[in-house]
């Protein structure tokens, strides 16, 4: 048992606990134990439990990013400020500035990375849990040596393994396992820029998107989800499911929080202001107010019995200023 194996056992306990849960309960429901589509329904049910912990730590991430771009004409204002400067006071100037404007908007550069943060360890669990059965090595909890054979011999669609990569794949003339891990690759790539692409385009303020840090962002958008073909090429069937799964998790989650949670200033957010006009929950008075940042006061109610004096134009319009 290497490092990594060890430090992860915890993780992999649980991971096969889960594992064997939904395996248990769709087998439970007549479906064949030895069945591809019964794992990858356990699969997919350990991603719905994994992404509904993180739910917290993901709405936290996504008002992250919302904050690190929201910052970014600032942050280049400090930037402009200390270009040039190379001194050791310039540059501890320039780094407590930036604290400080972090502080100021509740972020850091590093909280928009935790939920990936803690979802690797547990994806690199499955990873060893699912390596093990594929090798036909029993795991260490609930990964016995039934259940480890069942999986070992699951097929998707009767023909594809479920423990096979695209090496192993292409070594013994899988097709169908080939042409899977293809699609999946595609699916994940387009599904992984789509996400992105929903959080560029529709939820960054006008400010922010002729800031030099939203051009640079703008740029990873294209690069980073390309990093889905090594995920493809080198892990096996089962693992990449559970990666396309978590994706398509993330692509719904982020439609829901931009729909409601909307960055302000953004299309999204002027988008939810008709809307709540459309349904008569937002007047006119409130959607400038909202426009400038600016809170209603309550409405002052006269009491009852009370007689309304009456006021004149004049003396209205004074009292208006």
């Amino acid at each position: 048992m290497d490092f990594f194996e060890t430090i992860l056992w915890p993780l992999r306990w649980l991971v096969e606990l889960v594992l064997w849960a939904w395996h248990w309960l769709f087998t439970a429901l007549g479906m064949d134990a030895a069945s591809g589509a019964t794992w990858l329904l356990s699969i997919i049910g350990l991603v719905v439990v994994v992404r509904s912990a993180l739910i917290p730590v993901t709405v936290r991430q996504i008002k992250s990013q919302r904050r690190m771009m929201d910052l970014a004409p600032d942050m280049k204002k400090i930037q402009d400020k200390y270009k040039g400067k190379k001194d050791q006071y310039s540059r501890e100037a320039m780094s407590r500035e930036t604290m400080a404007l972090y502080k100021k908007h509740g972020t850091n550069p590093f909280a928009s990375c935790l939920p990936i943060l803690v979802q690797m360890p547990i994806f690199f669990s499955l990873f060893y849990v699912l390596r093990h059965a594929a090798e036909k090595r029993q795991g260490i909890g609930f990964m016995d040596e039934a259940l480890t054979e069942n999986f070992y011999n699951a097929k998707l669609f009767g023909v594809a393994p479920l423990r096979m990569n695209f090496g192993s794949a292409w070594e013994a003339q899988n097709w169908t396992v080939i042409i899977i891990l293809g699609t999946i690759m595609v699916l994940m790539i387009a599904s992984q820029f789509f996400t992105q692409l929903q959080i560029m385009s529709k939820n960054v303020s006008d400010e922010t998107k002729n800031s030099p840090m939203y051009r640079q962002q703008r740029i990873m958008l294209y690069i980073i989800p390309f990093a889905f073909l090594f995920s493809g090429f080198t892990f096996p069937l089962a693992l990449n499911v559970y990666w396309f799964t978590s994706n398509l998790w993330t692509m719904g989650q982020q439609f829901i929080v931009i729909r409601n949670m909307p960055t302000p200033g953004s299309e999204a957010w002027r988008a939810r202001q008709e809307r709540l006009k459309a349904k008569g929950k937002l007047t006119d008075e409130e959607k400038r107010a909202k426009e400038r940042g600016e809170e209603l006061p309550e409405p002052q109610q006269p009491q009852v019995g009370q007689r309304q004096q009456p006021i004149s134009a004049k003396r209205a319009k004074k009292k208006g200023k």
